[in-house]
């Protein structure tokens, strides 16, 4: 294949010809961005609605984080957890104050932070519960999404996540997402914890009934099962709170969280819990050598500072509904269901509408870039910082794609 040099063609053909082919990405490369926008090598601008999956909540390239960024750089960037560092201590009391949570065990990934969450979980039921050890047991949702690492992708439901790398871990119980009863049901004395979404995510922006969070905190505090929210995706203000389990003052006992805690520019995560729950891991139970490292930190604690001072949860809120409202006044034929919270949206698509790579496809010729999910579902999940207008803007695409 011969392409020009530094053209989009010419970078795509370098991801497929030397990259593993793990995705199915959009037909656009990016090399600029800044806000809700990016552009093309060529120049062309599109609004980004994917934000990496919530992790660019601040905007593409927020003027604070990256002065952070830039300042930490030029100081150090790199002690591991071997030595303490001037920049940790300070981040883990913002960030434990901001997620009303007494204590943090600071990792990279998101998915790093789902496995300290259950390394935690275990060892509290064998030290505080008294299950028998090796029998521990956690109880999960169909179609989760928490990570791609070998035991997490153990309990997925999604083949494409699943098949072809068993065997899987043991110690996981799949349960209906939305079931309280189906949930109380599965619980056994080695139950040592309940690992959910507030909101699922990945499997298309599926909001559960009002008052579910309240219930399941309810039926897991009866039994003494720990309840631990993966808010990887929906932290950090996506939902119109800071934190999804903030709309029914439904604190968990673990706290998963990532992507915008890192600004969308470094790799920044954590698992949360009480006092009580942390202690049980000691040390050298658990560690990262770039967990917690002071350039993480520096930019962790600018990304706090972003959501917190420029109210981003308030304009979720108040854009996600104004996305919502515009959506269905489209009336188009085509839309099964619109739903969502906050700025993490979705459009369900009727079967007779097709599948729905046809119209992300369609909608980045328009200058917008979305990505479908489960084939019928197109999720919307643009930068916090984007404008009324630019939420009108982006509603006139839908429509023309949807057309």
């Amino acid at each position: 294949m011969k392409v020009d040099v530094q053209n989009s063609a010419y970078y795509m053909h370098l991801d497929e010809e030397y990259g593993a082919h793990n995705y199915h990405p959009i037909p656009v490369v990016i090399s600029r961005a800044e806000g809700v926008w990016v552009w093309d090598p060529e120049d062309r601008k599109y609004m980004d609605c994917l934000s990496s999956y919530s992790a660019v909540n601040q905007g593409h390239r927020h003027p604070r984080v990256i002065a952070a960024l830039n300042e930490q750089a030029e100081r150090v960037t790199l002690t591991s957890r071997a030595f303490h560092n001037d920049r940790l201590g300070p981040f883990l009391k913002k960030l434990t104050e901001v997620t009303r949570m007494e204590m943090a065990l600071p990792m990279n990934t998101g998915a790093e932070a789902v496995e300290t969450a259950i390394k935690i979980a275990r060892k509290w039921g064998y030290q505080k519960k008294g299950v028998p050890d090796g029998k521990a047991e956690i109880i999960v949702c169909e179609e989760n999404f928490h990570g791609r690492t070998t035991t997490i992708v153990g309990f997925s439901t999604d083949p494409g996540s699943r098949d072809g790398f068993g065997p899987a871990t043991p110690g996981f119980k799949l349960i209906p997402y939305n079931d309280v009863k189906a949930l109380e049901k599965a619980i056994t004395p080695n139950t040592v914890g309940f690992l959910f979404e507030p909101i699922q995510g990945e499997a298309g922006v599926k909001v559960p009934n009002p008052g579910y969070l309240r219930e399941i905190q309810a039926v897991c505090k009866r039994h003494n099962v720990l309840v631990m929210n993966d808010e990887i995706q929906t932290g950090f203000c996506r939902t119109g709170k800071m934190f999804a389990w903030m709309h029914e003052d439904a604190k968990p006992d673990i706290l998963m969280v990532g992507k915008a805690l890192g600004g969308g520019v470094y790799p920044v995560s954590a698992a949360l819990a009480s006092k009580d729950v942390m202690m049980v891991i000691g040390p050298g139970e658990h560690g990262s050598t770039f967990g917690g490292n002071p350039l993480a930190c520096a930019v962790a604690t600018a990304a706090l500072d972003v959501l917190i001072d420029e109210k981003l949860d308030k304009r979720a809120e108040a854009m996600g509904t104004r996305f919502r409202d515009g959506l269905r006044a489209l009336r188009s034929d085509k839309i099964k269901e619109v739903r969502g919270m906050g700025l993490l949206n979705a459009i369900e698509l009727k079967l007779s509408a097709g599948k729905a790579r046809q119209y992300t496809e369609k909608l980045k010729s328009l200058g917008v870039l979305a990505k479908e999910t489960h084939e019928v579902t197109i999720r919307f999940a643009p930068p916090l910082v984007i404008s009324e207008g630019e939420v009108d803007w982006l509603v006139g695409k839908i429509g023309e794609a949807l057309a």
